[in-house]
């Protein structure tokens, strides 16, 4: 599995999250790095993009070598990289979750504004799998969700509009912990919520879990079911680090 998103210095999110999820699963990652920051559980302090140059190679010298058998894209806050990466991507036929990072669980801001637009026009094309959490499918969509059947409207009207599945994460605003994921169909997959404040990394983890599975070959609506269920398990374990909102631990089906 290949993850192309950005360096969390605290280890939660980003390509860390991904590589240990990847790793727990039973899958080899490999990575392109698309920004360093700067953060820890209580925000993000610095962000540096990087060089195009370095980030196409990254990309380049993987897909030439280990082509992944799923691509997982997180964190791109330029339109610039984002650019990169869609046409480095133009020839990859596999699968390719599409984790639209715009704000993290701190708050802090993660997407430039100028990168919206090029994010929806450029990378979503390229995905077949889109993850937005409800503030993110409300800032796509336009739409305000409260409830379980506003998350099923904006994952239609996603799919309408760019083709793609898409799994609209609960446990922002509807008080239940629903994931809605439409494929032409609709599906719930829910579980009891969790009184747990450390959930940093937990849209980076799930995307990169439902990738990895993928890369197993399960098909999509049981990967997402498994990935889910992974996520769980990882906040359900209690891990407390930090002074803010704390990592889940992605380890906990290995110390099982």
């Amino acid at each position: 599995m290949l993850t192309i998103a950005g360096s969390d210095s605290s280890g939660g999110a980003g390509i860390q999250a991904d590589i240990k999820t990847a790793t727990a699963l039973g899958v080899f990652a490999t990575s392109a790095i698309t920004s360093i920051t700067a953060q820890n559980t209580t925000g993000v302090q610095a962000i540096v993009d990087l060089d195009v140059s370095i980030v196409a190679q990254e990309i380049r010298s993987v897909l030439t070598d280990i082509p992944p058998d799923a691509v997982k894209i997180g964190m791109v806050s330029s339109p610039e990289i984002i650019k990169t990466i869609g046409e480095e991507l133009a020839g990859y036929e596999g699968p390719v979750v599409l984790d639209p990072v715009m704000v993290a669980t701190s708050g802090s801001p993660l997407l430039k504004a100028a990168a919206m637009e090029s994010l929806k026009t450029i990378l979503f094309p390229c995905a077949t799998l889109l993850t937005p959490n409800i503030p993110e499918a409300e800032l796509l969509t336009g739409m305000a969700i409260e409830k379980v059947a506003d998350q099923e409207k904006a994952a239609k009207a996603l799919r309408d509009a760019y083709g793609t599945s898409v799994l609209v994460k609960g446990g922002h605003g509807t008080g239940r912990a629903v994931d809605v994921f439409y494929d032409g169909g609709i599906h719930h997959f829910e579980k009891p919520m969790l009184d747990n404040p450390n959930t940093h990394g937990t849209g980076c983890t799930l995307s990169s879990a439902i990738a990895s599975y993928l890369a197993l070959g399960l098909e999509e609506v049981r990967a997402v079911e498994e990935a889910k269920n992974y996520v769980y398990d990882a906040i359900a374990d209690g891990l407390d680090l930090g002074r803010g909102r704390g990592p889940i631990n992605h380890m906990v089906r290995r110390r099982k």
